[in-house]
């Protein structure tokens, strides 16, 4: 399982960079460049998000299959501490994968921001060589 979540983790990282690369100011020579490559990525990303849902699946499960510890009696410290540990795991790999959503809805959203930025910078370039 450890695979998956390292895949995410770098399908967000590479979400995140793009979108930093594409709002940075001072890349106008790259710009362009960058706008093809993004929005060529943008639909092999989109797979992160059945990905996503199929992990949230996973953290759903695990919780509710869990051993159940009723009190500190009923399960031994080394019981507890697994299951301590299994909740902060199942906690970060939910934030996990709220980043790479929130990351790929960013990217789509800049990506396509910034594709409309320049289709109207070239109209006014156009509409002044007209005059």
């Amino acid at each position: 399982m450890a695979l998956e979540w390292v895949i995410l983790g770098y399908a967000a990282a590479a979400e995140a960079v793009m979108v930093i690369l594409l709002t940075l100011p001072g890349t106008y020579p790259l710009r362009k460049g960058l706008i093809s490559v993004t929005r060529n990525l943008l639909k092999p990303f989109l797979s992160v998000v059945p990905f996503c849902l199929f992990l949230l699946l996973d953290i759903y499960w695990k919780y509710e299959t869990r051993p159940r510890c009723k009190s500190t009696e009923s399960c031994t410290p080394t019981e507890l501490m697994r299951h301590q540990k299994s909740i902060v795991k199942s906690q970060r790999n939910a934030l996990l994968i709220a980043s790479a959503l929130m990351f790929y809805w960013l990217l789509y959203s800049v990506t396509r921001l910034v594709t409309r930025v320049e289709l109207l910078n070239q109209r006014v370039e156009k509409l002044k060589n007209q005059e």
